[in-house]
């Protein structure tokens, strides 16, 4: 496949990305949660949603895939760590960090379902 073909796959598929991301952070404000921050930014990693409801922060990792199981097993080892530490970032830069608990969850975004929302998936 040329550059133009992998270009274009790039872009339709960081478009199904963030149409997730919405859906996601739509879900989630139907469930009590007010949406920080989307697509957090850090020096160590980035986080997809930054979600708040009460002292509660989630750090919410957003995968569209056909099925739960593939985006579950999609986010790895090495996405968990990125993300704790990206999560690590924002606390501490929270002025009332020390009353906050946190976790990390997983918002699955499948074609012809409500997004599947895990709390506390890793």
């Amino acid at each position: 496949m040329n550059g133009d073909g992998r270009l274009a796959r790039k872009r339709r598929s960081e478009r199904k990305g963030r149409r997730a991301e919405y859906l996601a952070a739509f879900a989630l404000m139907l469930k009590g949660y007010r949406i920080v921050r989307l697509r957090y930014r850090t020096p160590v990693g980035e986080i997809d949603i930054v979600a708040r409801k009460g002292d509660l922060v989630a750090f919410v990792e957003v995968k569209a895939r056909r099925e739960l199981a593939a985006g579950v097993d999609a986010v790895r080892y090495p996405a968990q760590r990125r993300i704790a530490a990206a999560g690590e970032v924002f606390i501490s830069r929270q002025i009332d960090s020390a009353r906050l608990s946190w976790r990390h969850d997983i918002v699955v975004v499948s074609p012809w379902a409500w997004p599947a929302h895990l709390e506390d998936a890793f």
